[in-house]
């Protein structure tokens, strides 16, 4: 059998617009480098070749990235422009006015305390006032020489036997003698408004001597109620004090109703009247009918018999038979008479009939040499408003209030300091 002759393929020029696509001659047609390097080539060359090879980074979907945001960014801040000239003459401005409104204020605090400091020197206060100066700004007010209001405020004003709480007083329209803002001699003082307090705490402490209160009793009454000691004897006290204004500047006080209580035995009140002396009380009186030993006591001494207006006999059978001493004291003529006593003018005489009735001599005598003149300068009010160097200042109105008496004033024409 014959064996076929092979003929070699020849070799044709690659037309490759005629003949398919040969991929095989393709790779071996490509350089030896990229294929060894593929399969386990130099690995030297293989990392240097990585090395400058870009790096893989995660894609950014957001929009337009790093980038993107800094430019938003830039848009934001574009939206608020920096200040306008105007805004920023503004604030000027404003700080300005606050510094000047600080300087306004720190002179004004200045001069309000160097006029307490003058009015404490030419008063003669222990503290210094509070002063108050209206108006604002304060700086332009000197620069004028002319203040629109001030107010001065003095606590414990010395005013004859008693202390004034609070004087208060407000100036209008008050031009200052002045040759700059810190040369300030005086000043001259329009119209002045003031109010005065005689606080009954005050009363209390200076006249009652912590045993005597004072209150008030309507518009133009005060009451006076507490202990006087006398002769040894804490005697109950009551009276009653009229206020009233005297002449332009002066108050003053009439004093009545002064009673001073000797338990529920007697009551003594000072003056010259009928009425006034050393008296026994109802109950003293509706006592000698069931004290036998007083009414006796009464009933020896003639001249007693005679002012209560007992028959001699009868008398004299009450002092033996107590059926008719009972008789005698009980009736309500005997009681109306024994009250009429004054036991004052039958001290002297017939001490030993007092005692017996309780009332001691010593207690007697010191009762009789407490007139009602010395009472009444222990418990009067009145007081005298100093006269001013310059103008005038008259009281305008008196009145009793719940904390002490309260007096309005006014003055005109005032001169302070060097004016």
């Amino acid at each position: 059998m014959r064996t076929p002759h092979r003929t070699e393929p020849q070799h044709r020029p690659h037309d490759r617009s005629t003949s398919p696509h040969d991929l095989y001659g393709e790779l071996g047609a490509l350089d030896d480098g990229p294929v060894e390097d593929l399969l386990g080539g130099d690995a030297t060359a293989r990392r240097a070749r990585q090395d400058e090879a870009p790096q893989w980074s995660a894609p950014d979907h957001r929009r337009g990235g790093r980038n993107g945001r800094r430019s938003r960014r830039r848009r934001k801040r574009n939206r608020f422009p920096g200040p306008s000239f105007v805004v920023k003459t503004v604030v000027g401005l404003v700080v300005v006015a606050a510094f000047v409104a600080l300087a306004d204020r720190w002179a004004l605090l200045y001069a309000q305390h160097r006029a307490a400091e003058t009015l404490k020197e030419q008063l003669g206060l222990a503290a210094a006032p509070e002063v108050e100066i209206g108006g604002f700004p304060f700086l332009t007010q000197v620069a004028d020489r002319r203040l629109d209001s001030v107010r001065v405020t003095v606590p414990d004003v010395a005013a004859d036997r008693v202390s004034l709480a609070k004087v208060t007083a407000s100036a209008r329209d008050v031009r200052l003698d002045t040759d700059g803002f810190t040369s300030v001699r005086g000043a001259h003082v329009s119209r002045l408004d003031g109010d005065v307090l005689l606080s009954f705490a005050d009363l209390n402490r200076e006249l009652g001597a912590s045993q005597v209160r004072f209150a008030g009793d309507g518009r133009d009454r005060v009451q006076a109620r507490g202990t006087l000691p006398v002769a040894g004897h804490e005697l109950r006290l009551r009276a009653r004090a009229t206020i009233q204004r005297q002449g332009d500047r002066g108050i003053a006080t009439r004093i009545g109703g002064i009673r001073l209580d000797i338990g529920d035995l007697a009551t003594y009140r000072p003056g010259t009247r009928a009425s006034d002396g050393l008296h026994l009380t109802s109950k003293g009186s509706a006592d000698l009918a069931r004290e036998r030993r007083k009414a006796k006591a009464l009933l020896s001494v003639p001249t007693i018999v005679r002012r209560l207006g007992v028959p001699e006999t009868t008398a004299r059978n009450a002092l033996s038979d107590d059926g008719d001493l009972s008789e005698v004291t009980g009736s309500p003529r005997f009681a109306r008479q024994a009250r009429s006593l004054n036991l004052i003018d039958l001290a002297a005489d017939h001490p030993e009939a007092l005692r017996a009735l309780g009332l001691e001599p010593d207690l007697l005598d010191a009762l009789s040499r407490l007139t009602r003149p010395a009472l009444a300068e222990r418990l009067s009010l009145a007081f005298e408003l100093p006269e001013p160097p310059q103008g005038n200042v008259r009281l305008r109105s008196v009145r009793v209030e719940r904390d002490g008496i309260r007096v309005r004033l006014t003055g005109s024409e005032l001169a302070v300091g060097g004016s």
